[in-house]
């Protein structure tokens, strides 16, 4: 087995353990209701990757659950022999073929779809049913597994009591607006987060994009001014699926559940609000008298909290206003706890190799490091937000301060600044964002002390 496919086992594995316990993190569950969740994963049936059993005991759920609330997702990653099993018999690109098939045929069989494919001429020749089974098992591919896959979304009913227990989340297009900007007409998009349980629209904003930094500052937005979220569902759209966003949402224990390509099931309350704006805001609105997006975003939060919210709801209960469905059900909301630091939470992470000048690029901008860190592979945290200019250098679980922006010109009139152990010596270097990385306690870095 190759270092690439054991990496590979172990993502799967630690996935799908991850599923497994991810849903006992939810906050707004009692230790009642956390005992009889247990319970019940304990007697459904699992396709295990790697493995011949079909089930999980309830201490094995346990340990894996006390794991996560320990270490983050990370904790459950297994120690797995890199020389256990490997399929020698189905090839990749064969491998690809009969996946892609049963995942579009829910009720077809593996042996069934096998057979398919060498009739296709896609696969040579026959696979030994010993080998095809565990490889439908390895890819949680049976077909109880992909049938159940299959039904969710047409039997997803959200029955959520608490607020913020459930948040989904959408984008609508919207009207051609000014960009003061760029003097240019675009067209905005309004994307916004719906508590399921009151129907209160809890963030809304119009912008003329939808990329994952918007989804990312809606989400601090509601856990700054809200509390706890339990989990949210949205679209598969490129807004919601950025690996920053899911490792943020990993490590604050969120589980964020997608709808499926084409199935609008379970869609249907932030449906039924956009069609409330496009009736009662967007048409009596005189688009003319908008003088750019922040005019529409005011317009858009006097027509929320003074309509919208005040106005009775026929998806609740005595047709009450979303206003005080929140309010009659507001003393259930957990707020987030003090220690917790949102700011460090929300920086993006990702990877540098440093040039032999002491330099790495971000964006397209350079920075200068230490020159101790030359050709190493060094860690950086920034806010994503542009312009980027503070990038905080990490190597080894030692901070290196912040990257300085290089000055091309002046770089060429003056020495660099360091001293003789490499340290940079500069008055932009600032302690005031000091994490204390460890390899194991994710808390240092996201927590303040």
């Amino acid at each position: 087995m190759t270092e690439e496919e054991f990496n590979l086992k172990r993502v799967k594995i630690c996935e799908f353990r991850y599923s497994v316990v991810a849903e006992l993190g939810n906050p707004y569950l009692g230790r009642g209701q956390l005992t009889r969740l247990i319970k019940e994963k304990s007697n459904r049936n699992y396709a295990i990757p790697y493995s011949s059993r079909n089930s999980l005991t309830e201490g094995c759920i346990r340990r894996w659950f006390a794991l996560y609330r320990k270490y983050g997702k990370d904790g459950l990653n297994p120690n797995i022999r890199i020389d256990s099993g490997k399929s020698r018999t189905i090839n990749d690109r064969e491998q690809t073929a009969i996946i892609s098939m049963l995942e579009s045929n829910p009720k077809l069989t593996a042996t069934a779809a096998v057979k398919k494919l060498i009739d296709q001429g896609v696969i040579k020749n026959d696979i030994p049913s010993s080998t095809l089974s565990r490889f439908i098992q390895s890819n949680s591919l049976s077909s109880k597994n992909r049938q159940l896959n299959s039904d969710k979304e047409k039997n997803l009913k959200f029955n959520f009591f608490y607020p913020m227990e459930c948040i989904q989340s959408d984008v609508m297009y919207g009207p051609n607006i000014l960009d003061d900007k760029d003097g240019k007409v675009k067209r905005a998009m309004l994307m916004t987060f719906l508590d399921d349980a009151t129907r209160r629209i809890i963030y809304g904003r119009f912008s003329f994009s939808e990329k994952s930094i918007l989804f990312e500052d809606g989400i601090k937005h509601i856990l700054q001014s809200q509390g706890m979220i339990g989990k949210l569902y949205t679209d598969n759209g490129s807004s919601f699926v950025s690996n920053q966003t899911k490792r943020i949402l990993d490590i604050l224990g969120i589980t964020l559940h997608h709808s499926k390509p084409g199935r609008p099931q379970g869609k249907g309350k932030q449906e039924r609000f956009y069609r409330t704006v496009r009736d009662q805001f967007l048409r009596p609105l005189d688009i003319d008298s908008v003088k750019d997006i922040n005019d529409l975003n005011a317009k858009f939060n006097t027509w929320l909290e003074c309509e919208y919210h005040r106005s009775p709801h026929r998806g609740l209960i005595d047709f009450i206003t979303p206003i005080d469905a929140w309010i009659a059900k507001s003393q259930h909301i957990k707020q987030l706890p003090a220690t917790i630091n949102l700011d460090k939470i929300f920086l993006h992470f990702l990877t540098r190799k440093v040039y032999k000048d002491s330099t790495f690029t971000l964006g397209g901008t350079l920075f200068e490091t230490p020159s101790i860190l030359i050709g190493k592979k060094i860690n950086i945290y920034f806010d994503p937000h542009p312009p980027v200019s503070r990038v905080l250098v990490t190597y080894a679980g030692k901070e290196y301060g912040y990257a300085r922006i290089v000055d091309t010109y002046a770089n060429s009139m003056v020495k660099r600044g360091y001293s003789r152990n490499g340290d940079l010596q500069s008055d932009d270097i600032s302690n005031e964002f000091h994490i204390n990385l460890t390899a194991t306690d994710l808390g240092d870095i996201y927590y303040d002390k």
